[in-house]
């Protein structure tokens, strides 16, 4: 047995953090979390982290691009893998890469290029996820309307055949009929409302017919107002839905998200970044389908201001979830961690640093500055700046 042992950190376990305990890797799997006088750490390799945060692995499941790169572009893995090393330097250890609106050749190209990529064990790809094209002109953000179908029983079976990791799906459930809906979610895929103008009744029966999450609460979908709650209120009042939240302080007021946090289990909020391109890249604009988007003061926007993405990554979302949400920094982890896990029910593997779980972690210092990942066992050092 080849041990590694991870020391002088501060390590966040189920009840908080903990000191003087070292974590044990053998291979791609955490093999213990022990004291320092367990003799298994005397023979394995130590690495001192320097008193660091030891956290689970960044889990987002919407990365649209990085490093330079947008997938809908070049749905390749090298695209995938360019994106991956972009967003790991920020603590993301599994993502998906997510695919807007686009015709059912491209999206055909997505799904077999995840595949290749899991395959061939791309670090921290476990999975795709497709934003559209079922979804409503109504409130379509910044995809291309000339793309949207109907979901019937062709792009059924294309969404559910990548056979390996996780699909997520995000539809608006008006648009499709319940048959095909439940259809979906039998299939295994997860599926999410998002870009919907479903009524709080439409979206309730949703729920209750497979769709377990909502794509960016309060952004593209129908508002809750007195008289019709809508998608962001049923999201809210439905005690198994996951809402994925940007928290960038522009997608949504700060105090619109608190508000949200108060209305229904934390667990049930994940952080998400929906990054485009300029993450982990100087790149100060680039091209949506045949439109040029700016980012400007950190918020990419197209020419008619309407948002596109963002531009954060998620050691910031954590940091911002601190800081903007007032929640204590082991709820943020979690939020990026822990409960995206269960919500792509990967539960069992990742999102907690226990035994048997894979090795995906994070060494980050007090500001949430990441100074190192392990994605599966293998270590990578951030380079400040």
């Amino acid at each position: 047995m080849s041990l590694e042992a991870l020391v002088n950190a501060r390590v966040l376990l189920e009840d908080g953090f903990v000191e003087g305990r070292a974590v044990l890797l053998d291979g791609d799997r955490i093999a213990g979390v022990v004291g320092m006088n367990d003799g298994r750490v005397g023979r394995a390799r130590r690495n001192d982290l320097g008193g660091a945060m030891l956290l689970p692995g960044f889990i987002d499941c919407q990365v649209n691009g990085g490093g330079g790169v947008l997938f809908n572009d070049d749905p390749s893995v090298a695209t995938i893998e360019a994106i991956g090393r972009a967003h790991r330097r920020f603590g993301t250890t599994a993502f998906l890469p997510t695919l807007i609106s686009d015709d059912l050749s491209v999206i055909r190209r997505a799904i077999d290029a995840v595949r290749e990529a899991i395959g061939r064990r791309v670090p921290g790809v476990v999975g795709v996820h497709i934003e559209g094209p079922y979804i409503n002109a109504a409130r379509k953000g910044a995809h291309d309307a000339a793309k949207f179908r109907d979901l019937d029983e062709r792009g059924v079976a294309l969404l559910a055949s990548l056979g390996v990791g996780r699909t997520l799906v995000t539809l608006a459930p008006e648009m499709a009929t319940p048959g095909t809906i439940r259809q979906l979610a039998a299939s295994g895929v997860v599926i999410c409302a998002g870009h919907t103008d479903a009524s709080f009744d439409q979206a309730l029966n949703a729920f209750h017919m497979g769709v377990s999450g909502v794509t960016h609460l309060f952004n593209a979908m129908s508002p809750m107002t007195n008289r019709e709650p809508g998608t962001v209120g049923a999201a809210l009042y439905d005690p198994d839905c996951f809402c994925g939240l940007i928290v960038d302080g522009r997608h949504v007021h700060p105090a619109v998200l608190r508000i949200a946090l108060a209305a229904k289990a934390i667990d049930r909020f994940m952080l998400v970044t929906d990054a485009m391109p300029s993450v982990g890249s100087a790149q100060g604009h680039f091209m949506l389908q045949g439109r040029r988007i700016e980012v400007r003061d950190g918020v990419c926007i197209d020419e008619s201001g309407t948002l596109a993405g963002s531009a954060i990554d998620m050691a910031t979302a954590v940091r911002n979830a601190t800081a903007l949400l007032d929640v204590p920094v082991e709820t943020a982890v979690r939020m990026a961690s822990a409960h995206p896990a269960r919500f792509l029910r990967l539960e069992r593997e990742l999102g907690r640093i226990a035994p048997g779980y894979r090795a995906n972690l994070v060494a980050a210092d007090d500001g949430m500055n990441v100074r190192a990942t392990w994605i599966d066992g293998k270590h990578e050092a951030v380079i400040p700046g």
